[in-house]
Parts: C-alpha cells; structure tokens; sequence
C-alpha cells in the first residue's frame, strides 16, 4: 500500500501546481504524519519537493524539475506523447512540444517511435482556434471572466461567462461556463464565438459538475424518421449513423430509421442527399418538405430564360 500512496502522492504533484498535507491526509485516508514520512521518502527517492508555510503555504516539486522515467515504460511513454502531440495541433505555441522533449530527453527515440499515431484536434479554422483555446486556458487558469459575441439558430448576443472547462466533442471545441446573465452554466461552440476577450475581472470559482455531453441529453430525439434512401448513399449512413440504421429492402434500397432532435437539422441533413433519398415519415414532414422543394425550385426558376 505504501509504494501505491507514494505513486499516488507523486502523481498529485505532477498534476497540481501545490497541494496541502491534510489535503493529501484526507485523500489518502492516513495521517498527516504518515503524509510527512511519505514527502519525506520521496525526497530521499531524488525527487526534489518543496514545502512553503504560511496562508499559501504547501507541498509542490521543484519547477523545472523532469520526471523520473524509471516509473513509466516505454508504451507508457509513447501514450503520453501521443497525448500532448493531440494537444499540440490546437497549440498556438510549442508548449507541448518543450514538454515533449523535456520527458525524451534521454530517450529522443520515444518521441519518433509513437509516430504512427496521429490525432489532429484541430479544424480548418485552426488559425483563428488557436489564440481563442490559448486564452480561454489563461483565463480558466487565472478565474478571470470571457466576454465574446455569439451566433447561434437562435440568433446572435453578446455573452459573459466564467470559464470552467475546454471540452473537445463531436469534432469540435467547446467551453463549459457559468454565464453572467443567466446565473447557470452554458455549452458554447468554439466556432461560433467571436471577439473573444479576457475581461481581467477575477470571478471567485464555484462547485460544478462537467455537463452529460451524451447525444441523449443534449439532443433528445423528438422526431422519429423513416426514408429511403438510394444503395450508393451507403457509406454516407455507416459514416454518419452506423450500419444499425437502415434495412436493405429486397429491390437493393435502404430504409433508414432514426430520431431527430428538430425539423430544421432533418431537412438540411435530407437535402443534402439531393434525389438518392425519400423522406416517407412523419407524413406531415413529408408535405412539408414537399413545400420547401416547391419554393427551392421556383427560386431557381425564377428570372431563368430555360
């Protein structure tokens, strides 16, 4: 049990900035002079901790300090590598890469040997994510309120938030925080967020949970769908809704089933196969749709000489 503690206790202050004795007494369930003789083992290991008093007082590892890599093995070492190089792609500087090197320094042959693994969490608008996901990290770090403009279905508004969490879903990037006007927390896509700035105003951080970013919750189906959908488009509802989602009828055509959080996002989705699908259910979807085909085609028809 005690070499897990110190693991464990070691992994703490790899992590955290500083951390309290009684905080690590309670976490651990042991003494606070037990987390002493603990400290004191590791610094006998060579790790060089230092203890602060005082109202800021605590236990922290010496800045600049690398990592012993005698705890981890090499997989372990390619994992975290292939972590921060994920992290990099959306880096607006070579933070990740410093760390990088810093944990192959003796090993250069790590930072190569991961190399068939490459995660890209960066979009196309990597240029202007960037300097947003850098500034949201120092304003969470330093619990100082964001203000951006923001543009939604709903339409556009200026926001002040607290920032709390960067979330990476659904291929995108977001910020979990409590906003000022509403006085509760908010999901806000990355993209959509403009003139994006630090306040320098301090908020004094509360209790939070991260949000249920499940597809059930944040877009429950309300709209129960039937269409038809022609062989060729396949790929498309494997790729976008897995291969549960359509039954092969005996002339070769897919009958696709799935629900729908709104109107809105089924007819864009549906337009977009342009004539490879059928809309069949809801019938009063399909009339609707039907209408919406109407006026798309007088639109185009419209001042045209054919």
């Amino acid at each position: 049990m005690k070499i897990e503690r110190l693991i464990g206790i070691l992994s703490i202050l790899l992590q955290q900035e500083k951390v309290t004795a009684p905080c690590l007494s309670e976490k651990f369930e042991v003494s606070r002079r037990t987390i002493n003789r603990d400290i004191e083992a590791l610094c006998r290991a060579g790790i060089p901790i230092v203890t602060t008093q005082g109202t800021n007082g605590g236990i922290s590892i010496m800045e600049g300090y690398r990592i012993d890599r005698t705890l981890l093995t090499a997989s372990d070492m390619q994992a975290i590598l292939a972590g921060l190089r994920s992290l990099d792609s959306v880096s607006g500087n070579r933070k990740m890469r410093q760390l990088m090197e810093k944990l192959s320094a003796e090993n250069p042959d790590i930072l190569t040997s991961n190399e068939h693994i490459l995660i890209d969490l960066s979009s196309w608008y990597k240029s202007l994510l960037a300097p947003k996901i850098e500034l949201i990290q120092t304003a969470i770090t330093r619990h100082e309120k964001i203000t951006f403009s923001y543009f939604a279905p709903a339409g556009n508004s200026s926001r002040a938030i607290e920032p709390y969490l960067l979330i990476f879903k659904w291929s995108s990037w977001y910020i979990w925080g409590r906003c000022c006007e509403k006085q509760d927390f908010r999901l806000f896509k990355l993209n959509r967020m403009l003139e994006v700035a630090n306040t320098g105003e301090s908020y004094e951080p509360v209790p939070f949970s991260a949000p249920d970013l499940s597809p059930e919750h944040v877009t429950p189906p309300s709209i129960s769908v039937k269409a038809l959908f022609e062989q060729e488009m396949r790929w498309r509802l494997i790729e976008e809704y897995g291969p549960n989602c359509y039954t092969e009828q005996e002339d070769g055509k897919l009958l696709f089933t799935f629900g729908f959080s709104d109107k809105e996002n089924l007819f864009s989705w549906v337009f977009s196969f342009g004539d490879k699908v059928e809309l069949l259910e809801p019938a009063y979807l399909r009339r609707e749709f039907v209408l919406r085909a109407k006026m798309l085609l007088q639109r185009y028809h419209t001042g045209s000489n054919e």
